[in-house]
């Protein structure tokens, strides 16, 4: 499977991002760590997103994950970068920092080192959270290399996006575990 197979529907989904979020009167932002700005990049690729996509952060390092977005430094200590809990402080300090309403936040093991027993190569969390407080966390484990896992995981958080915006979410072939506020 080539890059290829994974992109073709992400233009379509990120249209009917901007349309929702206009419908909405929402705006969005995006905080990253194992994808390195791909949401970012795929959201961008949309010409006159800006009046909806107000930015994004790639949050790779610990240390960017709190001066940029305020990630707490016990927070990475007790449960480590891959967590539902780094994962939902990265979504709401994003939105916050960039005034937005909505925002998809994602951190993970992408490969092809960095794996453990506990969080395996392929783990990711993905949050998709609003500025009212409310947000819906995933743990998937995707299967392939660095370019697949990173793939795999863009194309979930967009999913995840416009579940969150059309009120409800879809299925997920590696769906571990979910937590709702």
């Amino acid at each position: 499977m080539n890059s290829q197979d994974y992109i073709s529907p992400i233009p379509s989904w990120v249209q009917c991002i901007a349309d929702l979020l206009r419908e909405k009167n929402r705006t969005l932002a995006s905080i990253e760590s194992c994808t390195g700005g791909m949401v970012a990049g795929a959201i961008t690729e949309l010409a006159g997103i800006s009046d909806v996509y107000l930015g994004g952060f790639v949050t790779y390092s610990n240390m960017a994950k709190q001066i940029a977005v305020g990630v707490n430094q016990e927070t990475l200590a007790r449960y480590g970068a891959v967590s539902s809990q780094v994962a939902i402080e990265m979504a709401k300090g994003g939105y916050g920092k960039l005034q937005a309403t909505n925002a998809i936040a994602i951190t993970g093991v992408a490969g092809p080192t960095g794996g453990t027993q506990d969080k395996p190569l392929g783990t990711v969390w993905i949050c998709v959270a609003q500025s009212d407080g409310k947000y819906d966390c995933l743990r998937f484990i995707f299967p392939g290399d660095r370019q697949e896992v990173r793939m795999q995981s863009l194309k979930a958080a967009l999913t995840m996006c416009i579940g969150q915006l059309v009120g409800g979410f879809g299925e997920f072939d590696y769906l571990q575990e979910h937590l709702t506020a």
